[in-house]
Formats: structure tokens, sequence, C-alpha cells
């Protein structure tokens, strides 16, 4: 019996457990919350921080789903394997909003709004709450990661020797992180639990290759602007 789209199969070949998977959204978002609990990165947001995050959601949508398809229609044919400007967007946008509030969490929230506008503008709600876990438990914890581990300083702005070094260290490492979900989760378990479909791990490691090609070079440049940004406003 399928519920809003979803199938629901576990069993199929190739298909990571989905035991793996809950362990993962367990763990994964206890362990960031410990460490930014101990480095004092866990703060209320304000109303603020709210419009921010309101605002870099919506322009994630925006640039993504409308600016980044027209890019997509318009560069060269086989580029598209390595180079995804509406996803490397979205992501330096997200890494802005992180850099301005810098509160553990809104990176989870930012991709649960995004995931929303997401749905309700272009996806529709199928396969829902599960597109909620993934972006926010992935992309959005890869974020947060990086708040908590920096103590609420992150992309460069705790350092007073060689900030830029670190802002673009630090974007790298999570523009790398952001490669990762979407060859293994969605590909390998997502893909296979909603819709039944086919697991190709040829195709699971092809993906994993041209994903992280080059997405590190879009994660630096994202560190370098939240930086600039965090510098220009001192909140």
């Amino acid at each position: 019996m399928m519920i809003n789209g979803i199938k629901g199969l576990i069993d199929l070949p190739g298909e990571i457990p989905w035991e793996i998977i809950l362990a993962y959204y367990i763990i994964a978002p206890t362990l960031v919350f410990l460490i930014a609990k101990r480095r004092r990165a866990l703060k209320n947001f304000t109303t603020l921080d709210w419009v921010y995050i309101g605002i870099g959601a919506a322009a994630g949508v925006v640039w993504e789903f409308y600016l980044g398809a027209f890019i997509d229609r318009v560069e060269p044919k086989g580029i598209e394997y390595f180079i995804d400007p509406g996803f490397w967007g979205r992501m330096i946008i997200l890494f802005v909003i992180a850099g301005v509030v810098r509160k553990t969490g809104v990176g989870m929230v930012s991709l649960t709004v995004f995931t929303f506008l997401s749905d309700l503008f272009h996806y529709g709600f199928g396969g829902e709450p599960l597109y909620f876990f993934y972006e926010a438990l992935t992309y959005g914890l890869f974020i947060d990661a990086i708040i908590a581990f920096t103590g609420g300083k992150p992309f460069g702005i705790s350092s007073k020797t060689y900030p830029k070094i670190l802002a673009a260290i630090e974007g790298a490492i999570v523009g790398i992180l952001w490669g990762i979900p979407d060859p293994i989760i969605y590909e390998a378990f997502y893909r296979p639990f909603i819709y039944g479909a086919v697991v190709d791990w040829q195709k699971v490691y092809f993906d994993l290759y041209t994903h992280l090609a080059f997405i590190w070079i879009a994660g630096l440049i994202g560190g370098l602007i939240a930086y600039r940004i965090e510098k220009a406003i001192q909140i």
C-alpha cells in the first residue's frame, strides 16, 4: 500500500538498508547538537533570523528552479554531469544565510523551508515527509555542523590570521559534503524506497565522482562570500 506516493520498498537489490539511514538520521544530528551545546553555538532564533531564513530559502528556490534551470539550458552539452548551476547557487545562498545567522539549526530550518517552498511551487508534496528529513538532515545538517564546530563563528569569522583562507577551506569542506547525499542516500535509498527504482551502483559511483569533482570550488566561493558578508554586517 502506497502512502503519499511512497511504496516503502526495503528489499530491492543494492538498496541501502533502511536501518542505516535511520541510524544516521538519529545519530548525526544528535552529535552536531551536542557539539554545538559544548561550544556554545546553540541560541534561540530572533525575528530577524527568521526573516533571513525565509529570504534565503525563497532565494534558493528561485535560483535553483528558475535562474539555474535557465543556465542549464545554455551551458555546453556534457558539462551538466560536473557542474550544476542551480544546486551550486542554492548552496552558496544558504552559506550566506548561515554566515549571517550563525546559530546551530539555521541549516536544517532553512532547508526545511526550502523544501516546503519547492514542493509548493515546483515538485508537489508527493513523497513527504521523507524529503523534509532528507534535505534537513543532509544539506542542512552539514551547514549546522560547521557552525557547531566553530562555536558559532563559521567561514573564517573566528580567525584573526588568514581568515579568508579558513573561510575557503571551511566552505570547500561543506561543499564536498553537499556532493555526497544525492548519489548515495537519494539514488541508493530514496529512489528505490519511494518509487521502486532499481539501484545501479555504477551510476551511484559515477554520480558521486562527478558531483565531487568540482563542487568544492562552489563551496570555496560560497565560504568566501559568506565571510565577506559576515564582516560587512558584523552581527
